[in-house]
């Protein structure tokens, strides 16, 4: 079943909402203020149901010029515009600011409905004709029909039926093949039900009892029911007018320009790289000049920073960062209207190129941003993940570009067969990074075993934090992990990593039998490793790897940083320790102390050492055996 989204536009009091009554039977007109004024305050919505199973979705939009915001809401997501002019009146204000916008905004399609063609005469209905076809000259509308009818007789109502039905079945259904995304333009509740939402679906398909969230909040809530023009549903479907009720949310806690999303896929945004144009009537726009954005149905104070120019002319366009004051969320390809915030008038639009950029500018940036204007799909995505450092989650790729899912996948799986992506644990990383990390991997690697070659090689995770802390960005163990294994000049053994062609040095014999001997020497009083350092003279770096290589050896026992024992006295103490527990059951550090004839300086560290073997246990004062040393 086709789909399709029919907007009004128009200006104030040219008959939309009596139009749109007149054609469907429904006054979209729902507030008590617009029942009194006679005017459409906010958005209403109606729909055409054609007896081919063809439903058109209707919104009405104000004509007002301050509810050019509330108009531009309803723009949001629509196929095609009918475009409301009064005969009588002809073209005015909004008349221009709303053809500007659904220009802006690339509507493909529509018709121009003349209204109110009862109250003139034929010739002057001829001229206002040709005013029109004016006046539509260069835009979406030219060529299009132009229908005079009249809301209040009815005049040519049905021939305005016919014309929408064959325009509506020329429209392309909208993929559901895409992440789900749905803009909110209404939230309200109903009594027994609770909060619902409503919107047009812009892409993907959503089922009762599905997981969702709502953004830029990330409030997460589950679909309770769906609706669509008053049917219940049990799946949505990009393309239609929906109401979600929501599960175990308030309705406080949600608000026009919201977005109902499929969890965990869309990333809230205060930067866009964008494509930006002006009208040809707009006046120039400084860089660093605020305007208002407005995007799907949410609406942002935005600041424009130009990448090479200091000012954008009337009818130009140029790459622009916009900065926002609030996150909005937007895929790539998605297109907004700006307006002056002084006075409140439209003055251009343009295309979301990267939703999710770097706020600094580098040297590729231009080069980039044209890709992404142009490139393909391909291009476009080895461009995200090649600016994306840190990688670039592949869930997040269906909500970064507006695409189906099936087309993205296919993609990266090419991407990946050229060798210019990998994944590593669902992250897609540029194949560039890739080879800078292994680069910086072996680069700190080499300086490692130049300060340290009696070491066996730098430890694992002390390596990472080192490699984090000169790439100013976190390196997650996964990807930390594939580089190791795809470095095939980096070895790992146990906790230890070194380079395959390094060989540990071996330690002097005289340094060697020195450190032996007054170990030895010490029995169960050794010397201390600052002792040491004066007695021989040695810099702690160069102690602590001859310690290190000769408790690798079996010659010393570590007990704690500082203090090291002979493996002949370690096997001292546990025959000592044995034969004590043979006799009793508990040990005190006295006991212990006159057992190998020592301090209590010396008596702690021993019997914590114990404790961290596992081989005793402390009870408060008292030690007690856990196991037999061996």
């Amino acid at each position: 079943m086709p789909f399709v989204i029919l907007g009004t536009a128009g200006h104030i009091d040219h008959g939309k909402s009596s139009l749109v009554k007149a054609l469907t039977g429904i006054d979209p007109d729902r507030l008590k203020e617009e029942k009194e004024r006679g005017i459409t305050i906010d958005l209403g919505f109606a729909y055409l149901n054609y007896s081919d199973n063809l439903t058109v979705g209707i919104v009405d939009v104000p004509g007002h010029e301050r509810l050019v915001r509330n108009m531009l809401a309803g723009a949001a997501g629509i196929d095609m515009v009918l475009f409301v002019i009064a005969a009588d009146e002809g073209i005015m204000p909004q008349s221009r600011e709303h053809l500007a916008i659904c220009d802006l905004l690339k509507i493909k399609s529509g018709l121009i409905a003349l209204n109110k063609a009862d109250l003139v005469e034929e010739e002057w209905l001829e001229l206002v004709k040709e005013e029109v076809r004016d006046f539509v000259k260069g835009t979406f509308l030219e060529g299009a029909e132009v229908i005079p009818v009249s809301a209040k007789t009815g005049m040519n109502i049905e021939l305005l039926k016919d014309k929408i039905k064959e325009i509506a079945l020329r429209i392309p259904p909208k993929p559901s093949g895409g992440v789900f995304r749905l803009p909110i333009d209404r939230v309200f509740t109903l009594k027994g039900f609770g909060t619902v939402v409503t919107g047009t679906a812009v892409s993907g398909r959503i089922q009762i009892d599905d997981p969702i969230e709502i953004l830029p909040s990330q409030k997460k809530s589950k679909v309770r029911g769906l609706q669509s023009h008053g049917k219940p549903l049990k799946e949505g479907l990009a393309g239609q007018r929906l109401a979600i009720n929501l599960q175990g949310i308030e309705k406080e806690e949600i608000e026009r320009g919201d977005i109902v999303a499929k969890p965990d896929t869309f990333i809230p945004t205060n930067l866009l790289n964008v494509k930006l144009e002006l009208l040809k009537n707009s006046p120039p726009v400084k860089n660093r000049s605020l305007v208002h954005l407005h995007i799907w149905t949410s609406e942002a104070m935005a600041r424009c920073i130009f990448f090479d120019r200091e000012e954008l002319l009337p009818g130009e366009s140029a790459f622009c960062q916009m900065r926002l004051d609030r996150p909005v969320v937007t895929s790539h390809e998605d297109r907004f209207v700006i307006r002056r915030v002084s006075p409140l008038d439209t003055i251009g639009g343009g295309t979301v190129l990267d939703p999710n950029p770097l706020r600094k500018r580098y040297p590729e940036l231009i080069n980039d941003l044209s890709v992404l204007e142009k490139g393909s799909l391909e291009e476009k995505l080895s461009v995200k993940i090649l600016r994306s450092i840190r990688g670039f989650p592949k869930r997040r790729l269906y909500g970064w570009i507006n695409s189906e899912i099936s087309e993205i996948e296919r993609a990266v799986s090419s991407l990946k067969g050229k060798g210019v992506v990998v994944e590593v644990d669902g992250t897609l990383y540029h194949s560039r990074h890739i080879e800078e990390l292994k680069k910086a991997l072996i680069s700190n690697l080499k300086d490692f075993h130049n300060k340290n070659p009696l070491k066996p090689g730098a430890l694992k995770e002390e390596l990472r934090s080192v490699l984090q802390l000169s790439l100013r960005h976190q390196l997650e163990h996964p990807l930390f992990d594939f580089i190791i294994i795809n470095s095939p000049e980096v070895v790992k053994e146990g906790e230890y990593l070194r380079l395959k062609e390094f060989k540990t040095a071996s330690l002097d014999p005289e340094l060697k039998k020195k450190l032996l001997e007054e170990i030895r020497k010490g029995a169960f009083q050794p010397p201390t490793k600052e002792e040491l350092s004066k007695l021989l003279n040695l810099n702690d770096k160069k102690l602590d790897d001859a310690l290190r290589l000769l408790a690798q050896e079996g010659l010393l026992e570590r007990i704690n940083d500082s203090l090291y024992i002979s493996k002949e006295h370690l096997q001292e103490l546990f025959k000592k320790l044995k034969a004590f527990f043979a006799r009793k059951t508990e040990l005190t550090v006295s006991d212990f102390r006159d057992m190998l004839q020592t301090t209590r300086k010396y008596a702690i560290p021993f019997l914590e050492y114990l404790d961290s073997k596992k081989i005793t246990m402390r009870v408060g004062d008292i030690r007690k055996l856990l196991r037999e040393p061996q």
